[in-house]
């Protein structure tokens, strides 16, 4: 009886250890291997970036207004034009497969950015003091003139970030993936540059200036890397082109999805505004290592997934849903396990990286409760991603964006009831449980799409 236990075993673990090999081996691994380990290290300047300013301002006003300042800018390049660029890519792979002229197609996709971001200047120029005085009352003149200087620098950031986003997705969609991921890198190095040495030149402006400067370096790298590869071409425009109309329509509901689904930050964003001075630093900052780990592996996977689920899904889509399921399930089991490690170690972490001058030892405490907090929804987080991406390759974005409202909806509710119970804790937790709610109606979206696409071949 013994020996059979012992086979058994034995055999579960080569079974296993089979298993791990297979996913090793495959090509779309190899590409989120690639992307990750350079996504580590920008992320990792990235964040080092963050404990110099954490040093430098501690949980000060001048640190939640600059916060408050990208709010705008960082939010419509992350929701319209992130989204633009996530239904441009399946529809220039399918576009890919007809043989026509895609320089056409990519100077259709490229005015329509220049467009958008541009029209999307214009309107954050003109509502910033509404916005102001009606998502952040009651603070003084001086604290919103504060966040207007820095806004005006941190705004051209909108067409900059544009432009860049849609040069790496062609470079994506070419699996140049080495070449995109060093594209962050920039914006950190140059921030801690200002910081350390030209603090005094400019003032209170000098996180912004750290942004927009690495924004246009970016910028400057991407475009010389797709010339230099001979990725961007130029052409008439078409937009009466067939997969151009199908992008078109698709817009609208990844748009108000990604809308929406950026409505959560600003939610979150605007009780913590009710709380004390600082709050919204404490907010942010309780977020930097659950984003370092999701961010790790979010921009390694959106890099890779969506043009790969594109293209899988135009050959054999019942083929790419039986990888998603695998690749979920895997996913799954791995975050979980690297989740526990981190919760296990939050204050040891926030001590370490952030505790420093400002940062007080208080600071650290509240930190690192609200890290607690926020790592929880990272497995539910990646899952969600991966399949995001895949729903996206299939054109189903009008789901996702009833998901989103329901989101928005249930966010807002769960904010303020969690504010009044827990104050900023509370927050944290209504996101949370939002992410988890996501990802769980996703998940059983996907597995009816699956089964109607058998039932349709019976």
């Amino acid at each position: 009886m013994d020996n059979i236990i012992n086979n058994l075993k034995l055999l579960s673990v080569k079974e296993l250890f089979k298993r791990l090999t297979q996913i090793v081996q495959q090509p779309v691994f190899k590409n989120i291997m690639l992307v990750a380990s350079i996504t580590l290290l920008v992320k990792g300047i990235g964040f080092y970036k963050e404990s110099v300013v954490a040093g430098e301002f501690g949980l000060s006003q001048q640190l939640d207004t600059f916060y408050i300042a990208m709010l705008i800018p960082g939010f419509i390049t992350t929701v319209f034009l992130g989204s633009f660029n996530n239904v441009f890519i399946p529809n220039y792979i399918s576009e890919m497969r007809t043989g026509n002229n895609m320089s056409s197609f990519q100077t259709t996709g490229f005015l329509v950015v220049l467009g958008i971001s541009t029209v999307f200047l214009i309107i954050a120029f003109l509502g910033t003091d509404t916005y102001l005085k009606n998502f952040f009352a009651g603070h003084t003149e001086e604290y919103y003139d504060y966040i207007k200087v820095q806004f005006y620098v941190i705004a051209p950031c909108i067409i900059i970030w544009g432009l860049s986003s849609f040069i790496s997705g062609l470079l994506n969609i070419n699996n140049e993936f080495k070449y995109s991921s060093f594209n962050s890198i920039f914006t950190p190095i140059v921030t801690i540059i200002c910081v350390f040495f030209y603090k005094d030149y400019f003032g209170n402006m000098v996180l912004a200036a750290g942004i927009l400067i690495g924004a246009i370096l970016n910028f400057l790298y991407l475009f010389y890397i797709a010339h230099k590869r001979k990725i961007i071409s130029f052409g008439k425009p078409d937009f009466k082109n067939e997969n151009a109309i199908l992008m078109f329509k698709q817009v609208p509901a990844k748009a108000s999805s990604g809308f929406l689904t950026g409505l959560l930050g600003v939610t979150d964003q605007y009780f913590a505004a009710q709380l004390a001075i600082g709050s919204i630093s404490a907010l942010n900052y309780g977020l930097k290592i659950p984003a370092f780990i999701t961010g790790l592996l979010v921009m390694a996977m959106n890099a890779v997934l969506l043009p790969y689920f594109s293209k899988k899904v135009n050959i054999n889509k019942e083929k790419a849903f039986n990888e998603l399921f695998k690749m979920l399930k895997w996913l799954f089991i791995g975050s979980c396990v690297v989740t526990i490690l981190v919760i296990l170690t939050s204050d040891f972490m926030v001590h370490l990286f952030f505790e420093r001058k400002e940062f007080t030892s208080e600071d650290t405490r509240v930190v690192s409760i609200l890290q607690k907090i926020r790592l929880i929804y990272i497995p539910f987080t990646l899952c969600g991603m991966v399949l995001v991406n895949f729903l996206t390759s299939i054109n189903k974005n009008s789901f996702m964006a009833w998901i989103a409202f329901a989101s928005v909806i249930l966010n807002i509710i769960l904010d303020y009831v969690g504010m009044k119970l827990w104050g900023l804790y509370g927050i944290s937790v209504a996101t949370t449980l939002i992410y988890i709610f996501r990802s769980v109606i996703l998940l059983r979206f996907t597995i009816n799409q699956r089964k109607q696409l058998s039932d349709s071949k019976l």
